[in-house]
Parts: structure tokens; sequence; C-alpha cells
């Protein structure tokens, strides 16, 4: 299986920030990837818009360096040709040094035009304001905006309002990297191209869903950052969330954005309150006889009384018809024992087993692996081969991609690759929409507001573990367990 290539528009990329870390890592090997594979046009252009001083050349020079650093293996011997597509302006964004620059480079060209925001969101409203000021930005233009979408519902709410004052919201394009990954893609078209699982997907046949993003990493050089938003806003209110919509919401009209995204909003809005007991916050500590490597979390932020999270468990439900009653188990934690994100769904056990107890419990299980090895699979109860009576064993039926669809179908494209290969062809529906933002942070700001007042403090956790003993603690009280974190 050869997954296809389909070419995108002609194009101009503007990116602010195009010298920042995102840029570097994620944004530039991106689109140089997808050069190589014959998707970008030749008359696309990247111009990179920062406050640094350099000309073409000098960026030209830097996106080599950080091709060849971070670009991976899927790329091309066409490194000079793909340079020649870049320029550069050095710009302010709350001053007017290089406007009239960047406003001379778009001014001789009548193609897609999209501007890319790879800055901190203080600078969103500069930056939109800016280009409507020169012309930049008409009617068809589109702009790429960054997580975090706001700290809580007033933020949100005003920097929705800021962007809505000079974009209509077809035009605003807020990206969230998690739903490009093409796990998260898959688990849509198993849900709604299946005849097998619809039926299934609902409180009658499902016992419990679990989320899980795990991460090896602590906080690093983001401990300032980290430490005015947390696990609960850094992962949960938008990476976790959006998970937990697809997985949850009821089948859409139709494939389309607003299609998509209604039902997503919908599930948000079910959601009820967290209770207080429902809920697990953790920090790491450090790696014993490596603390200077591996400090923990209080001493990596440079506080020692920090009383934000580096770890969050919680017990949620969704009050509709298809959920009512199944809880959803979200955990995301730093410096746990693997990288791993899985969705987990468990399945209800048979009415009545026929068996005997020797033969043991069993129950079906969907595992939607994210990362690494993304993939799925689902564990089917089958007779353990041999003699001796029937022993019941779980077996999963595997469809890991790299493996299914060979070398040429499993090579996976990064999640930045396809979300801005969608904005090129002005596809909203892997993208946020400004009540979808909104609700998310309602239903997520009773919850800060509530361990704030109770002036809880996070759980202590060993660094490689799998997080604070209450987290286990808070699944094996509803006789449940986590599934194991595993790379």
């Amino acid at each position: 299986m050869v997954s296809r290539v389909i070419p995108v528009d002609p194009f101009d990329l503007v990116i602010f920030g195009g010298t920042g870390d995102l840029a570097r890592r994620k944004i530039l090997p991106g689109l140089y990837r997808r050069f190589c594979a014959g998707q970008m046009p030749d008359n696309a252009r990247v111009v990179g818009a920062a406050r640094t001083e350099m000309d073409a050349t000098g960026y030209r020079e830097m996106v080599a360096e950080a091709i060849k650093e971070f670009g991976g293996d899927e790329t091309c011997d066409k490194l000079d040709e793909f340079l020649e597509k870049l320029d550069y302006v050095a710009i302010d964004a709350r001053g007017e040094t290089g406007w009239s620059d960047l406003h001379k480079l778009m001014a001789t060209r009548d193609q897609i035009e999209v501007y890319y925001f790879s800055v901190g969101p203080a600078l969103f409203g500069d930056l939109a304001e800016r280009l409507q000021q020169w012309g930049l930005a008409g009617p068809a233009s589109r702009i790429v905006v960054e997580k975090p979408f706001g700290r809580d519902l007033e933020s949100a709410q005003a920097l929705n309002a800021t962007l809505a004052r000079y974009f209509d919201e077809q035009q605003i394009y807020r990206i969230d990297h998690y739903l490009g990954k093409e796990t998260v893609q898959n688990l849509m078209a198993v849900r709604f191209g299946n005849m097998l699982f619809e039926p299934l997907w609902n409180r009658q046949y499902v016992d419990h869903i679990q989320i899980t993003v795990a991460e090896t990493v602590g906080v690093g050089g983001r401990g300032e950052y980290y430490d005015k938003s947390g696990a609960m806003r850094d992962m949960v209110q938008n990476h976790l969330m959006q998970l937990l919509c697809l997985i949850a919401m009821e089948p859409p009209a139709r494939f389309d954005p607003d299609a998509v995204r209604d039902e997503k909003l919908k599930v948000i809005r079910a959601l009820d309150p967290v209770l207080p007991h429902h809920l697990i916050r953790g920090q790491y500590l450090a790696e014993p006889g490596q603390e200077d490597r591996y400090p923990s979390y209080r001493e990596a932020v440079g506080d020692p009384r920090s009383r934000t999270e580096s770890f969050i468990a919680l017990k949620a439900h969704i009050s509709n018809w298809r959920w009512h009653g199944t809880p959803f188990y979200l955990r995301t934690g730093k410096r746990m024992i693997a990288r791993s994100s899985e969705i987990t769904v468990v399945f209800k056990d048979t009415p009545h087993s026929i068996f005997t107890e020797d033969a043991g419990r069993h129950r079906n299980v969907l595992s939607i692996r994210l990362q690494p090895n993304e993939g799925i699979t689902l564990g089917v109860t089958i007779k353990e081969p041999g003699p001796g009576g029937m022993r019941l064993v779980d077996v999963p039926l595997d469809m890991t991609f790299a493996e299914a669809l060979g070398p040429e179908g499993g090579a996976q494209v990064d999640a930045y690759e396809r979300l801005i290969m969608d904005v090129i062809r002005g596809n909203q529906t892997l993208f946020m929409r400004d009540d979808e933002v909104e609700a998310a942070w309602a239903w997520t700001d009773p919850i800060i507001q509530g361990w704030e007042a109770r002036h809880d403090v996070p759980k202590p956790y060993d660094s490689g573990s799998t997080g604070p003993t209450d987290a286990t603690e808070l699944m094996r009280r509803d006789g449940r367990e986590w599934r194991k974190v595993s790379p």
C-alpha cells in the first residue's frame, strides 16, 4: 500500500517567530519533508519574520542547519532547491520596523496567504492589527495560532475577541498538534467507518475509557512558563480534552469542519464537574543519585514551595444518553516511567460466562496508541493452544501502521506537516473553534479554582514511576486499574 500525495495550491507562508524553537524543530523541517514528498508547488514561498537582524542568506543557512538536525530520515537531496523558496524579513511585531519590507514582498504575489503566529499569545493581537493596517491580510488570508489559547475562560474570551476584530472565524486556525497525529484521525475512521464498533460504542457495552499521556522528560527549560500553567492547563484543557471529544462524540452528519466541531462541542458541554476526590495532582521528585541531572520539579522551576502540578489524574463523567454512568479516566505527567500516549476502551464482561472460574476473567480491550509506535490493537479472548481443558488467554489483533501498511504506506507524517497542509487547503476540521476553546475553559476553571481554594498541595512521586500512588487508588476504589505505561 502506497500513501498518496496530493499537491496543494500555490501559497505564501509567513512564519512570525521564524527563528524560534518551534520553527526550527517542527515547522521548517516539516515543510521540507512535504517539499521532498512533492506536495509543495514550485511557486510556493516561505518567509521567516522575526526580530533577529539577518538577511535572506543568513536565514537560509540557519534553516539548513535546523533541517540537518531535526529533519529526520524522511527527506531528500533537494535542500538547495527548498532553500531557494525561503526569504526573510526582520520585523517588530509591536512597532513599524520591517512591515514595509514584508508588504513589498507580499504585494508581488497573488496566491494563498498564510500567516503563522509562532510566538507568544501576548503578540497575537499586535500581529493581527499590523497585518490589517498594512493591507497584508485579505478575506482569503489565514492565520495560524499556537496554544496556549488563554490561561482561563476570561483570557480565552479576550483573545478570541481580539482576533475576531481583524479576522473572521473561518480564517483562524487554532493548532493542536495532537489532532494531526495519524492515529487520532484513524480513531474517527475506526469508529465511523466500521459497523463492527459503533453499535458497541456506548454505556451498555463499554465499562470505562482511559486516556494516558505520559512523558519521561521533566519541565527542562520551560520551568518558568510551566510553573504558571501546570499539567491541567498545559495538557488536559487542550490535548486530552480533544482526545476525549473524539472518543465520545456522536457521529457527525458529514465529515466537514463545522459538523465535526459541533459534535465535539456537545461533549464538552455535557461534562459533569469533577469532584475533589476524583482528582489527583502530583509533582515529581529528583532522580536518586542523579539530582544534578534530574532535579525535582520544585528545583527545576526554582520555587521550593510551588504548588503547580506536573502530574494530574481525574475521573470525568459525560451526562448524555450515550455515556451516562461510564467513567472516563484521564492522566498525564512528566518524568514518568515511559513515553506513551494511549486511549483505551475497556469493554464490559460478557453477561454470563459459560466457563469455569479457572478460565479467569477476560475483557475485550481496544487500545489506540498515539505514540510511540502508532497503531491500534484489539484484545480478543481465545482458547490457549494445547491439551488440558478450556484455558482462556487474551491475544491482540494488532494493526501497527508501520507493519500493517508496509515501508511506504506506513511512513508516518509529522502532525505539523499534515496540519500546515490542511491550512493551505482551507480545511478546519482538525482545528479548534472559538466556542470550543471557551467551553473547555468553562469546564476547567472551576476545577482549578477548587484546588486553589482548598490550598491543595500536589502529592510527590518518584521520577521514573507511574505517578502518585493516590492515582492508583483512584482506579482501585472503582475495582479497576490503569493500563501499564510502556514504551
